[in-house]
């Protein structure tokens, strides 16, 4: 489990992808590898999703191949099944994370509040999702309940682009940051692996810049 929270650490940016045919998992893979961010979120949200992961985690070496918006615990058996190495939940389910942790699987679930952050704590999770991040009020949120906290780390969601994210990657609370702006459905769609490679490319650099 520490592996994969390691590799998700060093990356710094997860891209957060949302396929609608599995046909373009393994190029968009090969895109997020060759350009530097080797990881995806594969978000339950469309039908391909359960594929991609498969496809990807299959055809494309050295991606490390994640499920999001994961909200049963079914979804999760299918995700794991698939191959998929950790599971992203938009909010605090109990029964998934508890799933989770029972079967080894890393999981950050989506958390907003000081409630929802013990709630994580208590079941012995110190890495949190903050989402939507830029709605529910950004870093200066994060900041602020993150302090009575001390062990708890976030990837914050929602919002984040190339314009902010070297923000949220300066502050040391910060575990990774989850992003879409580099995978965007429309450069999927017309099979804009290169321009999708090139965004993600820059993204990257943002990491090294401000992490080294």
């Amino acid at each position: 489990m520490n592996t994969v929270l390691d590799q998700m650490k060093s990356i710094g940016i997860i891209p957060v992808v949302v396929l609608d045919d599995a046909k373009d998992a393994v190029a968009l893979g090969k895109a997020l590898v060759e350009g530097g961010l080797p990881a995806a979120e594969v978000t339950f949200r469309t039908a391909a999703a359960e594929e991609s992961i498969r496809l990807m985690s299959e055809n494309v070496p050295g991606l490390l191949v994640g499920a999001g918006t994961v909200l049963t615990v079914e979804q999760v058996d299918r995700a794991v099944a698939a191959g998929a190495k950790f599971i992203v939940s938009p909010g605090f389910n109990p029964e998934v994370v508890k799933h989770c942790c029972e079967i080894g699987v890393p999981i950050t679930p989506g958390t907003q509040t000081p409630t929802e952050m013990e709630m994580a704590l208590a079941h012995g999770l110190n890495l949190v999702k903050f989402f939507p991040a830029e709605p529910a009020g950004g870093l200066k949120m994060i900041k602020a309940v993150a302090a009575p906290y001390v062990d708890l780390k976030f990837i914050p969601t929602g919002g984040i682009s190339a314009a902010n994210v070297r923000d949220y990657l300066a502050y040391d609370r910060i575990f990774a940051c989850g992003g879409s702006w580099m995978v965007k459905k429309d450069m999927v769609a017309a099979g804009d692996f290169e321009g999708i490679k090139k965004l993600v490319a820059e993204a990257a650099a943002i990491v090294k810049e401000v992490r080294g």
